[in-house]
């Protein structure tokens, strides 16, 4: 057996891991698209690494569009096996790669539009909302902690993780020459403790460990002080200086957290008597599957849901849905909050409020996850004086803000807390994926200390043989 590494490899985006076993079957380990490297992306996501015809299977960790945002594209190129993964992760993509499709349709339009005024040629897009719809036919979706039997020698199991909803530990059993090995893939680990999620659950025992380093040198701050840090940030920005608080928020996952947070301190008496904005339709749509799977919920949301029936809802929170709505959050002139993606203020609707935010004191911009380098909201968050937003230069005389603890992945520290449910001595081989090169270094030198032996760093397109 061998397992090539295709992507998020020492980066945090565009996971791809390819196994090939002896008998010639290819499993593709999470399918997703590169994101946040501007005009690299295009040619990354183009370039795969093999051929999506050859393609067996793919099993997905989560829905997280790094993991499966090019899935439809495989499907556009001839891949036509199946798609495995839990429930929650089948719905969630259901909305989110048409989602995604929608983007590569409206994005490319403009990109041809300068493409023909300087007499070239249009270009493709990776593909449509079309594509997307279709793919989804590939689907299975399978219940946590259930084998699922791929064929005689190859069975999966998806133990919960608490990233995302959905998300999962990819629990794979190969045979080969009747021998078993046991493959674990993490996907993304969440935090030990969720707002909305189960906690990260032990997983079966491994031969070969395939982990994410996304956080591998850093600590989180405490997530019950981030509450309370969001409701400082509400107060300041709304009541204080009685301004807007825009907050650029992925569409699935932090948009719940906030809303939740929001939600609970309303039911406490303690939120301001200010209008709270959702302004994303993927959001909104995303929120709608969150209430069809309590299942993914931890006792804390179960116990408030006896007496609150909806944690994503109360009397000031409204859900915009079209873009006649959203523009009119540009003029409204009472102090609100703004909860709109995307979370690195790279595409979406947040982009406009920025816009129109950006350079009034009065008003304030909160980040609260990672951010790629290279982005908007990197250059936000590390200080830019100016900034270059639909083509056009804003001073940013904004107050920016941050909060880590709404990050839904685990730090280092806690990454090995959910790791020591293994028996190291039982695990040949353990390798980094997902994150960048000084964080995953830092990890390999933790896991090391730890117990772990032959922790690899591969390079993109590194085959390793097991």
């Amino acid at each position: 057996m061998e397992i090539q590494f295709n992507g998020a490899v020492r980066e945090v985006t565009g996971s791809k891991h390819l196994i090939t076993t002896d008998e010639g079957k290819r499993i593709l380990l999470d399918c997703g698209m590169y994101q946040g490297k501007g005009l690299e992306t295009d040619g990354m996501n183009r370039d795969l690494g093999f051929e999506p015809k050859d393609i067996d299977h793919i099993i997905l960790t989560h829905a997280h569009i790094d993991h499966s945002g090019l899935i439809p594209y495989v499907f556009k190129q001839g891949f036509n096996g199946s798609v495995i993964c839990t429930s929650a992760t089948r719905d969630l993509c259901s909305i989110m790669l048409v989602d995604s499709g929608f983007i590569q349709e409206r994005d490319i339009y403009f990109f041809n539009k300068k493409r023909a005024r300087k007499g070239l040629p249009p270009v493709k897009p990776l593909y449509s909302k079309k594509d997307a719809v279709a793919s989804m036919e590939l689907f299975i979706g399978v219940p946590y902690d259930r084998k699922f039997r791929i064929d005689d020698n190859i069975k999966v199991k998806f133990t919960d993780t608490g990233h995302m909803l959905g998300s999962g530990v990819a629990n794979i059993e190969i045979i080969e020459n009747g021998v078993t090995k046991r493959i674990a893939y993490t996907g993304d680990i969440g935090r030990p403790k969720n707002r909305i999620l189960r906690s990260p659950k032990p997983f079966p025992q491994a031969d070969i460990l395939i982990c994410e380093s996304t956080y591998g040198n850093r600590l989180h701050h405490d997530s019950d002080r981030g509450e309370e840090d969001l409701l400082e940030v509400v107060n300041e920005a709304c009541v204080k200086k009685g301004g807007k608080l825009i907050i650029p928020s992925f569409s699935v996952g932090r948009t719940q957290d906030l809303v939740y947070s929001l939600n609970n301190f309303y039911n406490d008496g303690r939120l301001p008597k200010i209008d709270i904005f959702v302004d994303s339709p993927l959001a909104t749509n995303a929120t709608e599957i969150f209430r069809m799977h309590p299942e993914c919920f931890n006792d804390d949301i179960l116990e408030i849901m006896e007496t609150d029936p909806d944690p994503f809802g109360f009397n000031t929170l409204r859900y915009t849905k079209s873009v006649e709505e959203s523009k009119a959050l540009n003029t409204y002139d009472k102090p609100c909050v703004i909860i709109s993606a995307s979370g690195m203020a790279e595409a979406g609707r947040v982009k406009h409020h920025l816009a129109n935010s950006i350079t009034n004191p009065k008003n304030t911009i909160l980040f609260v996850g990672y951010c790629a380098p290279t982005t908007l909201g990197a250059r936000i968050m590390d200080g830019a004086k100016q900034v270059s937003i639909h083509g056009y230069v804003y001073p940013v005389n904004a107050e920016v803000r941050r909060i880590e603890s709404y990050s839904g992945h685990a730090d280092y520290q806690e990454m090995i807390e959910f790791l020591r449910c293994q028996d190291y001595g039982k695990i040949t081989d353990t390798i980094l994926v997902h994150g960048d090169l000084k964080p995953m270094e830092f990890f390999k030198h933790k896991l090391k200390q730890e117990g772990l032996k032959n922790v690899h760093i591969p390079n993109k397109g590194d085959t390793l043989f097991f």
